[in-house]
C-alpha cells in the first residue's frame, strides 16, 4: 500500500527555514575589523567609520573600554567639559555623555565605556534603541546636531549590538 504525505507536512521544513533567514542575514553584517595593539598586546575590534549625516562615527572595543568616537570634521574644537546629547526613537529621553577624549580642534568627540559583563544599561541603550540624533556642544557651547536617517539608525544600532557582543568575549 503507497501512503503519501500532504504537501503541507513535506514543506514544513524547508518553509522554517526559510522563515530563519532574516536572523542569518542579520548575523553576517557583524564584521569588525580585529587588530592587535603593538605596545600592550590586547585585541582591539573596530566598527570601521560609519557615514552619518555630517559626521562619522567608529566604535572600538578593547578588554578594558568600549569606545565612541565621533569626527565631526575640522575646526571644531572639544574638551572634557564638552557634552553630547542622544536622543531615541519614539521617546523623550535622552542620554548626555561627556567627551572622554583630549582636548582637539580635529573635531574629534569620544564617550568610553568600561567593557563590563553585564553591560551597562547606556551601552545597552545604544545597541538596542534606535538613536534619532546627536547635539554636540563644542567648547564655544555652539551646538552641532547630527541627524540619523532610518537607515543610519539602523546600521548605528547593529553596529552597536555587534560590537558589544564580541567586546564580552574579550573578557574572558
Amino acid at each position: 500500500m503507497y501512503v503519501t504525505t500532504p504537501i503541507f507536512i513535506s514543506m514544513k521544513y524547508p518553509f522554517c527555514l526559510l522563515l530563519l533567514l532574516p536572523f542569518y542575514s542579520m548575523a553576517q553584517d557583524c564584521k569588525l575589523k580585529n587588530r592587535r595593539d603593538p605596545y600592550t598586546k590586547e585585541i582591539r575590534l573596530s566598527t570601521g567609520l560609519i557615514a552619518l549625516n555630517g559626521a562619522q562615527v567608529s566604535i572600538e572595543a578593547s578588554k578594558p573600554e568600549v569606545d565612541f568616537m565621533f569626527s565631526l570634521g575640522s575646526g571644531k574644537c572639544f574638551d572634557d567639559a564638552c557634552t553630547a546629547a542622544l536622543y531615541y526613537e519614539g521617546s523623550k529621553v535622552k542620554t548626555n555623555f561627556k567627551n572622554n577624549g583630549t582636548m582637539n580642534c580635529d573635531g574629534l568627540f569620544h564617550f568610553t565605556f568600561r567593557n563590563t559583563d553585564p553591560v551597562q544599561s547606556a551601552l545597552q541603550n545604544l545597541a538596542t534603541k534606535k538613536v534619532t540624533s546627536i547635539r554636540f556642544k563644542d567648547n564655544g557651547k555652539k551646538e552641532i546636531v547630527v541627524t540619523l536617517t532610518a537607515e543610519q539608525q539602523q546600521i548605528f544600532m547593529n553596529q552597536g549590538a555587534c560590537i558589544i557582543s564580541e567586546a564580552k568575549k574579550l573578557l574572558h
